[in-house]
């Protein structure tokens, strides 16, 4: 792997969710090889095809190269070398860099311009020849930049040909070394950075699929081999309201943004707890999300524990309830592989998303469900096409982040039980 801690990343996710190829199951370890001698000449060839095979495995069983994508014929009409790129559930600033390091591993990047358009980051990416960009549009579209977020969105443009007037941050022309940075701009010369300071000549290698698959049917993958923070997966949770809080409820609000697999609220100091997410991505997650929203009154503060993981009780010593193990719990969200909640994640909101309903269940029983919990209920709307599924706006972000805690998965009847997730749309 280009990193350890890409490869403890590895490890990590698949001890959980066992890969298979061929339907044969694939276990992951560590070699007590530090690193692959390539020195071996007669075998180099099959090593260089191996790798090459890796690199341009994207998306399930379609391996696709640009001498591939040649054959299959004529390019259908409107394809041109000019992309149109759309980043959706963006947790983490994506660069211009960012976007040149993956889109370069389908050919040739001539231009590239970043602009925010309907408050969505987007860019157009002119290519050398079409077939690039025919390559790069089937194998990215749908694809993450980082682990659960960050997501591509990548169609042709209308556009045959870029007019860039100036290299900076925002804007480049890799053919025009010469133009001009514009007004307050970073030159082409200044130290571009990623977005977590890292310069570029310091990542272990370009960006390439060797991160967390979020579905190995799919081909969803994140693109980018590190993850946001030290590779940490305990939270500290403080602030918190002692009367109020309780193990099961921090495991329903963390598990909106990953798997808890084990939450411990502190014995002498109660308004602290630690919270074990399945891997350092999730908890890094949760902590972009949590930090600094109110819960029962208060403020709560989310930072990364030094803590490696939450210790259970030892046999005998008193607890009074306070650790718990969820590592086998049937609430997570995204143990199963591929599954939608990876696309929706999106932060506390008023609004929240509903589904899972029964079709006998109407909206006002909804309505008074959250009525009668507690919660003032502002407006309500079934999805037009499907009413398994819902909106219901509360009165304020902190009453649907204790809403959330207080109804996900409640009992409808008909053994239906209530999926309750934060949304990004409004009634």
């Amino acid at each position: 792997m280009a990193s350890e801690e890409a490869a403890i990343t590895m490890v990590n996710y698949y001890t959980s969710a066992t890969p298979h190829i061929r339907n044969q199951p694939v276990f992951i370890q560590y070699s007590n090889h530090r690193e692959l001698k390539t020195d071996n000449l007669p075998n180099q060839g099959r090593a260089q095809a191996a790798l090459q095979a890796v690199n341009t495995l994207h998306s399930g069983n379609m391996t696709l190269t640009s001498s591939a994508s040649a054959s299959e014929g004529a390019l259908l009409p409107g394809q041109s070398p000019v992309l149109r790129i759309i980043v959706e559930n963006l947790f983490y600033p994506v660069s211009l860099e960012v976007l040149h390091q993956i889109f370069s591993k389908f050919g040739t990047v001539l231009k590239i311009i970043t602009f925010t358009k309907n408050n969505q980051f987007q860019a157009l990416l002119q290519y050398s020849d079409s077939v690039n960009a025919q390559h790069a549009k089937v194998t990215l579209d749908g694809q993450n930049i980082y682990n659960a977020c960050c997501t591509l969105r990548v169609e042709f443009s209308k556009l045959t040909s870029l007019n860039v007037k100036y290299n900076n941050d925002k804007s480049r022309d890799f053919t025009r070394l010469d133009l001009p940075s514009g007004d307050g701009q970073p030159t082409l010369e200044a130290a571009m950075t990623t977005p977590f300071g890292l310069s570029m000549q310091s990542m272990p290698g370009s960006l390439g699929p060797l991160a967390i698959p979020t579905s190995a049917v799919t081909g969803r993958m994140a693109l980018h081999g590190i993850a946001p923070t030290a590779m940490h997966s305990v939270l500290l949770v403080s602030n918190l309201n002692p009367d109020s809080i309780s193990p099961h409820g921090l495991f329903i609000l963390f598990g909106v943004y990953g798997d808890v697999q084990r939450v411990k609220i502190l014995f002498n100091k109660k308004e602290n707890a630690l919270i074990q997410m399945a891997d350092a991505t999730q908890a890094q997650l949760a902590m972009s999300h949590l930090n600094g929203q109110r819960l029962h009154g208060k403020v709560i503060r989310v930072t990364i524990s030094k803590h490696q993981t939450v210790q259970l009780p030892r046999e005998g010593q008193e607890d009074q309830g306070l650790t718990k193990d969820f590592s086998s719990s049937p609430l997570h969200r995204f143990k199963k592989p591929g599954s939608k909640n990876f696309q929706n994640i999106f932060p506390p909101s008023a609004t929240l998303h509903l589904s899972n309903i029964p079709p006998s269940v109407t909206d006002d029983i909804l309505k008074d469900l959250f009525a009668g919990t507690g919660y003032t209920v502002k407006a309500f709307k079934f999805f037009q096409k499907d009413h398994k599924m819902a909106l219901i706006q509360l009165g304020s972000v902190e009453e649907a982040i204790q809403a959330l805690i207080d109804l996900h998965n409640h009992d409808l009847g008909e053994n239906h039980h209530l999926r309750v997730s934060f949304s990004k749309s409004t009634i």
